[in-house]
């Protein structure tokens, strides 16, 4: 399986780049919040991949972050959604927000994407609420992130499991804390103020 591609930027578009590694090019669809963290072309580039193949379709899906491409092969488990489905969902929203607009079950916002009308949305919220439930904060960080902030983030969330909240409230409180402060990297600060936020 091909787990990354390293290379020269080729070509760019919206929605698909080439990769020119050694010689050979290679096609890879992307989400838009991929292309808008992409170099100029001729620049290297490092993008993680997923493979997906079928009988009628080989496509190769590139990727800026372990947490989009973590978000779109969760949704390829869902019934009836595809690979154009997930990656438009991707294009639509970030993903720590389209992982928090289905453990919300806002079916409203889930329909913002293309080709998602309410059962559709539906859908998604029932079949992936559980298993994004699970997904380690932690693993929404973008590949490269700063260690000591995903090391506060992961202190932040044992240490607020273990006074007793909920690990969906906490990360709820955390993902609220770190969006509006996006530079905090200490433990103890993040606790703090997501205590703030249960007791809001």
């Amino acid at each position: 399986m091909i787990t990354y591609i390293s290379g020269k930027l080729a070509t760019k578009k919206l929605t698909e780049v080439v990769v020119d590694v050694q010689g050979i090019g290679y096609r890879l669809l992307i989400p838009t919040s991929t292309y808008e963290v992409l170099p100029e072309v001729g620049a290297q580039v490092h993008l993680l991949t997923h493979l997906y193949l079928r009988e009628d379709a080989v496509m190769l899906f590139g990727f800026a972050t372990e947490a989009e491409r973590a978000l779109f092969e969760v949704m390829l488990s869902v019934t009836g959604v595809g690979p154009r489905l997930a990656l438009a969902a991707l294009s639509t929203f970030p993903p720590a927000q389209l992982r928090e607009a289905i453990l919300a079950g806002d079916k409203q916002a889930l329909t913002r994407i293309p080709s998602v009308g309410p059962r559709t949305a539906e859908r998604l919220i029932v079949e992936l609420r559980d298993r994004l439930a699970l997904l380690d904060v932690a693993e929404l960080a973008p590949v490269g992130a700063d260690d000591v902030r995903t090391q506060a983030r992961a202190d932040a969330l044992a240490a607020l499991e273990a006074l007793g909240l909920p690990r969906a409230a906490a990360e709820r409180s955390l993902r609220k804390v770190l969006r509006e402060h996006p530079g905090l990297q200490s433990a103890e600060e993040l606790i703090r103020l997501a205590l703030r936020e249960q007791g809001a």
